[in-house]
Formats: structure tokens, C-alpha cells, sequence
């Protein structure tokens, strides 16, 4: 059973919890490269991270974000320790969040993964991050396209996480020093997202809608599209960019 303080701060993590345990762990998912159980030490490593550098920062003895080798002693544990070891990490989180929302100052910026956030981010990233490798597990259901299409899910996505979402699609692309990128994703009704890469770096912003879009899609489409992930329908998508346009567009949006 989850406590109620935590499913008040990770609403998401119910639904991803029934997710998990209605398969085996090592069946395939939507994340090509991880099973079900990949899935469950990243997201554990994810909640553990997240509750260490925020704690450090209220103990005022900040420490740098580790990257993916914090996942090593998850993926040594028996199924049962991990499960154990995912709740446990969530509600520590739930904690240190809490902590912070007393202690500091909303707009407090805290250091992670090489840039700034405020500190409200480390409790919404997990909810982000337990709505999207849910779709991992499930693809388009209900639950998952009803969370994907919140528009606090768009803006963490650009301005929470933004840049470095482009990065690993940035370095697959061959711009040269005069070459350049810029895709305009557009959901009706909402700001849309603009994403370019050039020699310079990446930059991605919400703005008014203007001109052509180079994609339109529904909100739910469009944050799997920014995280590197493809429906299942490819009908919920539409473009008159063109095959090239296109092309260098999807290729930047590779994600994590």
C-alpha cells in the first residue's frame, strides 16, 4: 500500500505501480533497449537521485547529479529488493520534497544535471518520469494519454528539461558550421514548441502559434515526440513539411 502523504505528492505513482505488476519484468516495452524491470531501476535511481540532491542542498552541502552508474546496485537486487528499495526511494523523495516546500523559497534554484531548476522540480520530474515509462509499458491507453495531455507535462518537458532532451539528437546530426534545424510543434490551442539546433547549440521555447507548423498533433503526441517516444497510431500526427524537413526534424527529437 502506498501512503497517502506520497500519493499526494506522486499521484502518478499508483498507475505506474499497477502497470509494472500486471507484467513480467522481463517482458519488451516502448523503451526499445529496456525491459519492464529496466524500467523499474531507472525509476528508482531516478527517485533516489533526485531525494539525494535536493537533500544535500537543504543540508547546505550541495553535491553534483550522478548519471546512469547510480542504477548499478538496483540492478543487482532480486526482484523483491527492488521493489522493496522503488517504494522506498518514492517516499524518501515525498519527504525531502515536503522539506524543501517548508524550507525554501518556490523559486529557489538548486543545481542538477549541469543547470539550474527550481525546487519544485524534483518532485514534478518523478511524476514526469512515472507518466512516460508508464506509456513505456502500456503504449496509448487511456491513462496514459490523459496524463501525457496535461499542460504541465508540455512545460516541464520544454522548460523543466528543454535543452537537454536535444542533445543526443544535436550530436547524431551533420549541420556543419552553416547548418541548421528548427522545428515548430503545434498542438491547437496551446503555445507552440520550437526546437533548433545549429552550430551554436540547441534552444527549444514555448511561442505563439505563427506560420506553419512542421508537426501537429494532439498535447499527448506531441510530449511523446519531444521525449524521442512514437505513438502507436502515427495517424495522430500530421505534416506538410516534406520527407527532408521532416526527416532532420525527428532525428533531433531522439530524447534521452
Amino acid at each position: 500500500m502506498i501512503p497517502s502523504r506520497v500519493e499526494e505528492t506522486l499521484p502518478e505513482l499508483a498507475p505506474f505501480v499497477h502497470a509494472v505488476q500486471a507484467r513480467r519484468p522481463d517482458d519488451g516495452t516502448w523503451c526499445e533497449a529496456w525491459t519492464v524491470r529496466d524500467v523499474l531501476v531507472h525509476q528508482t535511481g531516478n527517485a533516489e537521485e533526485l531525494a539525494r540532491v535536493l537533500q544535500a542542498f537543504l543540508a547546505a552541502e550541495p553535491v553534483e547529479t550522478r548519471g546512469f552508474e547510480r542504477e548499478a546496485p538496483y540492478r543487482r537486487m532480486s526482484d523483491a529488493e527492488l521493489w522493496t528499495a522503488f517504494l522506498d526511494r518514492c517516499e524518501r523523495l515525498t519527504e525531502v520534497a515536503a522539506a524543501a516546500a517548508r524550507d525554501l523559497s518556490p523559486d529557489t534554484e538548486v543545481r542538477w544535471t549541469g543547470r539550474t531548476v527550481t525546487a519544485p522540480f524534483f518532485a514534478e520530474h518523478l511524476r514526469e518520469e512515472l507518466i512516460l515509462h508508464r506509456w513505456d509499458l502500456t503504449g496509448d491507453d487511456r491513462t496514459a494519454v490523459q496524463a501525457l495531455n496535461e499542460p504541465w507535462m508540455t512545460e516541464h518537458s520544454v522548460v523543466s528539461v528543454g535543452r537537454p532532451l536535444l542533445a543526443r539528437g544535436s550530436a547524431g546530426l551533420d549541420l556543419g558550421p552553416e547548418g541548421r534545424v528548427e522545428g515548430r510543434l503545434r498542438t491547437p490551442g496551446m503555445d507552440d514548441v520550437v526546437v533548433t539546433a545549429d552550430a551554436e547549440g540547441t534552444g527549444i521555447r514555448l511561442v505563439a502559434p505563427e506560420g506553419p507548423a512542421t508537426i501537429e498533433s494532439d498535447a499527448a503526441v506531441r510530449v511523446l515526440l519531444l521525449w524521442g517516444r512514437r505513438p502507436a497510431d502515427p495517424s495522430r500526427w500530421h505534416s506538410d513539411a516534406g520527407p527532408e524537413a521532416l526527416r532532420r526534424v525527428r532525428a533531433l527529437l531522439s530524447g534521452y
